[in-house]
Formats: C-alpha cells, structure tokens, sequence
C-alpha cells in the first residue's frame, strides 16, 4: 500500500540522482514542497559487503518521510537479501528497483537499464525483491533501449506481475542519455496498460509542464529530476500553480544566495569531519547549476568553479551584490570586478 498515490492526491517525487539527491539536498527539497523522496541508487553488492561509503547513501530523517531505497544490481536473491539490511538499518518506506540508470558503470554490471533488454532476468529481480520484504516494492525505468527496442509497456506488465507496486517511467530510451525529448506518449501508454499507479519523469521544469502531463495521461504522480538541479523552488511553484492556476513568483537572487549558502554549511555539518575544503569543493558544480537564469551568472560560474571556503563564497556574493547597486545607478557598468587574489 502506497498512501502517498491513492485517488485523491498527485504527489511530486524528487528523481533519485547520483551525487545530487544526497541526505542534505532531499531534506532540502523536503522544504520546498517535494512530496516523496528516494535515495541515490546504492548497490546491492555494497550493502552485502557492508560498504560503509554504500550504507552512507542510505541514510535519511524522518522528516523525508515517505522515502524509499534505490537499490541496482541483476541478481534477484541477492538484491532481495541487500533490501532485508536496509529494512533492518533504517525501515524505509518503500524499496525500488532502478531499471533506468543508463551510465556505463552500472549497465556494464548488467545493473540498471541494461535489464530492459533481458525480461526473463528483469522478471527475476523483481519478483526477487518483491517477495524478500515486507514493505512495498517499486521500480524505476526507461522507455526502452533505443529507439528500435520500446517495450515500457511490456515491462510495465511483467513488473506489475511481479508484485511491484508503482512504476516510475523516464521517457526517454538509454541510447538518449538525457538528449532529445521525453515521450510522454510512451509513459501515457503504460500508465494505461497496468493497473498500478505510474509516475511520469522527463523534462517537467514548472507547474505547466506538470498541469499538462495530468491532463493528457493518467500518471498518478510525477517525478522532477534535473530541474530541481538548477531550481529547487520548482516543487513549490508547480503546487502554486496546481492550486491556484496562477505562476509563483520565482525565487529572489536573495532567496537564490541564501539557499546556496545555506546548502554548503549544512553540507560541511552533515559530513561531521571540519572538511570545509573538501566540501565546498564538491559544491562547486551545485553551485553553478544554480546560478542559471541569474543575471551575471556567467561571472558567478567563473568564480563558483575555485571555491574553497564558506569565506569565499561570502566574498563572491557580496562582490556580486556591490556590483548590482553599481548597476542601478551606473546602467553602463559591466560585469563585476575581479575578486582579489
């Protein structure tokens, strides 16, 4: 049973995202309006040899609530004994199956997108899993292989069989990578074909995009991934506009600054080990993504790319910030000046 997906709600999932979804990012999104959660993908492998990096990824707080583990792999036993440890760590909500991943290292493993080209063993993992615990099975995938091998709605029907409860559908094939456009035909076409709620993934960036998406299919949630990347104000906004039919005012440059501020300090807290360095190191690419759409965002991805320190990051936002009341009373002025060194 998934109480998030009966009738009479539409929750928006954060899309599980490997080195962006972490415990602080989730908790976050939690704020902003994200409805359910689901970890990075860990690998089933990991967690049976007790790999603390692995066990790190599956940790979350209540308040992320309902959250479920993603875990990889292509042996079904084995994946099913990976998800009793993690029920016996940390009682997630729900377990799901990622058959979406499209990166080399995990479809070399026969992990991940790769099993959409093998339904017998697809078959085998989920119902594996399904049975090995006691709390709801889910699972995550593309549309199909390439352009030549669509079979979503084949797959959709061979988990649903299994035991699996909900379906999240990406729709684009592994050969697009992140390229091109999601068919949401595809994902409409499964969320016909099964009985079990599907959620529908794949170039929703606001409240339109997700208003549309209900209207033209009947997926009973949907999934925001890279969008909340660069704007993880996107959650609020689409139920601004679910509501009221209305665009939420975006986030203010300050609400932006503060947000990113705010990121890289409960970063440097959840890791416990004073790496500050390490850290806003790490930060820099999160930086970046969300300086899209802000003026002078080009100099502030120059100067994101070298940050080091919470101090530098304050001295680049303030430097950012002299410059734009230079800019209101000096309209000619260009960038911002250089940061000393």
């Amino acid at each position: 049973m998934l109480p998030w997906l009966t009738n009479d709600r539409f929750p928006l999932y954060l899309a599980p995202m490997a080195g962006v979804t972490d415990m602080v990012f989730r908790g976050m999104c939690k704020e902003l309006g994200a409805d359910v959660m689901v970890t990075e993908f860990v690998s089933a492998e990991g967690i049976l040899q007790r790999d603390d990096r692995t066990r790190h990824y599956t940790e979350f707080d209540d308040v992320q609530r309902p959250l479920g583990v993603q875990l990889f792999g292509a042996d079904g036993v084995r994946m099913g004994e990976a998800a009793r440890k993690i029920i016996d760590w940390k009682q997630p909500d729900f377990i799901d199956i990622n058959f979406g991943c499209p990166v080399n290292k995990v479809v070399s493993k026969n992990g991940g997108s790769s099993l959409l080209k093998d339904c017998p063993l697809l078959k085998s993992v989920a119902a594996e899993v399904a049975k090995a615990v006691p709390v709801p099975v889910t699972a995550k995938m593309r549309i199909g292989w390439d352009a030549q091998h669509v079979n979503a709605v084949e797959v959709a029907r061979i988990l649903e069989d299994c035991g699996i409860q909900a379906i999240a559908v990406h729709g684009r094939t592994r050969a697009q990578g992140y390229t091109g456009l999601a068919d949401w035909d595809v994902i409409g076409q499964v969320a016909d074909a099964v009985k079990i709620p599907v959620i529908g993934n794949g170039d929703i960036a606001s409240g339109i995009d997700v208003e549309v998406r209900r209207a033209q299919t009947n997926v009973r949630g949907i999934m925001i991934g890279r969008a909340a990347m660069t704007n993880p104000w996107v959650f609020r906004e689409a139920k601004h506009y679910l509501a009221t039919g209305e665009h939420a005012k975006p986030a203010s440059i300050e609400d932006r600054f503060h947000f990113m501020r705010r990121h890289c300090v409960a970063a440097i807290a959840h890791d416990g080990r004073g790496r500050e360095f390490e850290i806003l190191r790490s930060m820099r690419n999160r930086l970046m993504n969300y300086t899209k759409s802000i003026p002078g965002g080009k100099w502030l991805r120059q100067h994101f790319s070298q940050v080091s320190s919470l101090m530098q990051l304050d001295d680049i936002l303030a430097a950012y910030f002299r410059h734009q009341e230079e800019l209101a009373h000096a309209p000619e002025a260009g960038a911002p000046a250089p940061l000393p060194v």
